[in-house]
């Protein structure tokens, strides 16, 4: 359930409240007793979790990244070419 954080514009009295969805937002104040609530709009945090993201975001077991693994072929030449020499 989201959790709205409400401030009242008479009496500046603020506080959270735990609502569903469906439910219609709050308008009356709990201190002052007018109409005057408004919903506070809060950033929510952002958590990644799960494989994908950042350090497991398109690596080799090795642990060394394909864009790396390339850019080191085109430099200084596969280990095969080098052999051959």
């Amino acid at each position: 359930m989201p959790i709205y954080t409400y401030r009242c514009r008479n009496c500046g009295f603020e506080f959270t409240q735990m609502q569903t969805f469906s439910d219609q937002p709050l308008t009356r104040c709990s201190e002052c007793h007018k109409r005057t609530l408004e919903r506070v709009l809060q950033l929510s945090p952002i958590i990644f979790k799960g494989a994908g993201w950042y350090s497991t975001d398109h690596r080799f077991s090795s642990g060394q990244t394909r864009r790396s693994d390339k850019g080191r072929d085109k430099a200084e030449g596969s280990p095969r070419e080098k052999s051959k020499n």
